[in-house]
């Protein structure tokens, strides 16, 4: 049993993501924080909350902070459009955050567990991942381990060699990195390679025809997005990735490397630099992934969406 944090920003991919934390039994979703990204804080936290109840799940939802570490804002409404999960339309959530200080929560949660309790799941800028360890620095000690849906090995999405969560907020990444936590970071290299295809997508609907309307309506958007944006026929899947190494590592194929984010540089800003000229050293606490099992990703996606109905879970 994984239990987790879930740092998000939802977002199509996100949505997807938390569909599998919630729907899989081998995961004790904790909590889920919000932090801007995909859309604006307040947005992504209305989408978060209103997953959630789409499905009847209890799990609380803390929202983080409003901007990055340095950086202006950025939001990526245009692939996610105005409301962060264009698309569809979700019922306004009836519930409320539990609170507006996910670092902080990040940090109470973590040390009211045990040591290696904890594993936290991120698929937004990691700006309240980067202040709770600030707060806390014991925190990085006791987690078990931290998944990171961020960065690319080679080719970026916002620029020529940064993704976007990097992107956002590079400072954060930086902070993160340099922690003595144990990371897997889950980059483009991977989720360019979970494309859902209208044949997956078929797939995902018909694994669950409860949420069928929801799911195609997400990936209807999202499929649309990508091809005006950045010329993908059938959009990547980032997210779920993420998760689905959180339960099952053999489904991607990862090499441990050191790996450091660049924040200076004018054309190179937010790019994650992964060493590989050599094998990695002993004490190296930080590995990437290099490509992904389609099959068996797309198998535990419609599982994990096979678990849940409108209203709770089958």
């Amino acid at each position: 049993m994984k239990h987790v944090i879930l740092d998000c920003d939802p977002g199509h991919d996100d949505a997807l993501a938390l569909f599998m934390a919630m729907g899989d039994p081998d995961i004790d979703l904790m909590e889920v924080t919000t932090a801007g990204g995909n859309q604006s804080l307040e947005k992504v936290t209305k989408n978060a909350l209103s997953l959630i109840e789409l499905v009847g799940e209890k799990v609380p939802v803390y929202s983080g902070s409003l901007t990055p570490l340095v950086k202006a804002p950025k939001w990526a409404g245009y692939i996610h459009g105005e409301s962060g999960l264009d698309g569809v339309k979700l019922d306004s959530p009836k519930t409320e955050v539990a609170g507006t200080d996910a670092a902080a929560e990040i940090v109470r949660t973590i040390m009211d567990h045990p040591d290696k309790y904890v594993t936290l799941i991120t698929t937004a800028p990691l700006t309240n991942i980067a202040l709770a360890a600030l707060l806390e620095p014991r925190i990085c000690s006791r987690v078990k381990e931290v998944i990171m849906m961020l960065g690319a090995v080679h080719t970026g999405n916002v620029t020529p060699v940064a993704e976007f969560n990097a992107y956002t907020d590079p400072e954060a990444a930086k902070v993160v990195f340099e922690r003595e936590w144990p990371i897997t970071m889950i980059g483009l290299d991977v989720t360019h390679q979970a494309i859902c295809t209208r044949d997956v997508q078929a797939r995902l609907a018909a694994a669950n025809p409860g949420l069928a309307e929801v799911v195609n309506g997400l990936m209807d958007y999202f499929r649309e997005s990508y091809k005006d944006e950045e010329c993908f026929p059938d959009p990547p899947t980032h997210d779920p990735c993420a998760v689905a190494y959180a339960l099952d590592p053999s489904v991607v194929r990862t090499v441990k490397a050191p790996v450091y984010v660049e924040t200076k540089g004018e054309v190179t800003c937010g790019m994650t630099v992964a060493d590989l000229r050599a094998q990695a050293p002993k004490d190296c606490r930080t590995q990437v992934g290099l490509s992904l099992d389609t099959e068996k990703f797309w198998n535990m996606v419609a599982k994990d969406l096979a678990n849940l109905k409108v209203g709770g879970r089958k």
